[in-house]
């Protein structure tokens, strides 16, 4: 049997709420769908949120959310994803950056979501690497990071142990794309599907 595989997903204040709501509910999908399958088998999933603290996390949009554990509690991670929204106070708090530092270097794979990729490049996770982020953000992400090879028109980009994608769907999509690599392309079809979701993938 395969071990359950961690992941974390970062929430800060003005997160975008669905930056984290989307992969959040991609990967607890998959597990459900995986368990239907083989019922007996440990959950392929555990899904977390992580913060600063225990206090709730007030969205972009002032939905709140309780984070399960802190940055001092959070168990290592397998998968660490880092989603977007209005990123600007995350960036100047040096304990997040440290932490996501932290937590990539234990990580399988470490993905962004939307305006994320700037947290992944403030904290050192990113440096020259192809990336990508929504599009109204590419060429502040340019001006900000030279050192990146920042691509536009792509819904994400997969560099192994580091996945960037653009926008709110997009990041639903890249979230598919992990369970397929993780798991298998048939499970992440029935996630899709499951969601009532398109994945849109890569010619």
């Amino acid at each position: 049997m395969n071990p359950t595989l961690r992941v974390a997903i970062l929430a800060f204040d003005d997160v975008e709420a669905l930056d984290l709501a989307g992969p959040y509910e991609v990967f607890t999908t998959a597990s459900r769908m995986a368990r239907r399958a083989a019922p007996d088998a440990p959950s392929l999933f555990e899904v977390t949120c992580v913060a600063r603290s225990l206090a709730p996390v007030r969205m972009r949009a002032g939905l709140s959310v309780l984070p399960k554990h802190s940055f001092a509690d959070a168990p290592p991670a397998d998968v660490l994803i880092v989603p977007g929204g209005v990123v600007d106070a995350a960036m100047q708090c040096a304990a997040t950056l440290e932490w996501i530092a932290s937590a990539s270097r234990d990580a399988r794979v470490t993905a962004s979501v939307c305006t994320g990729a700037f947290l992944l490049a403030a904290s050192g996770v990113l440096r020259d690497e192809p990336v990508t982020t929504h599009w109204e953000d590419i060429a502040d992400l340019r001006t900000r990071f030279p050192s990146l090879d920042v691509r536009e028109g792509v819904r994400w980009i997969d560099q192994g142990s580091i996945v960037t994608s653009a926008g709110i769907t997009a990041g639903i999509d890249m979230s598919l794309h992990l369970v397929a690599r993780l798991a298998d392309e048939a499970l992440a079809l029935r996630t899709a599907r499951q969601m009532d979701f398109t994945w849109t993938r890569p010619d």
